[in-house]
């Protein structure tokens, strides 16, 4: 029950980061799942590294800032793939 919860989580938290970013995002339903629950490990890892504790809110908006923060890296690397072949 708890990897469909985190699935589900994944998945919102990788749609609000593709709303709060614009541009052409180079990948699709897979992708925004996997960058949402990734994004939430990596906002779990800056929450803790820089000792913010909240509630529901704090922890899906770190989550959030983390999954941006992989995408616009996912979009660099990409870009840089792309481009070189």
């Amino acid at each position: 029950m708890q990897a469909i919860n985190m699935v589900l989580i994944g998945l919102l938290v990788g749609l609000a980061a593709r709303l709060l970013m614009p541009g052409k995002d180079p990948g699709g339903f897979v992708v925004t799942l996997l960058l949402g629950i990734a994004g939430s490990f990596v906002g779990a890892f800056i929450a803790s590294y820089l000792q913010i504790a909240g509630g529901w809110f704090t922890n899906f908006a770190m989550a959030v800032i983390g999954a941006m923060l992989l995408l616009a890296i996912y979009r660099v690397v990409r870009k840089a793939t792309a481009s070189s072949s």
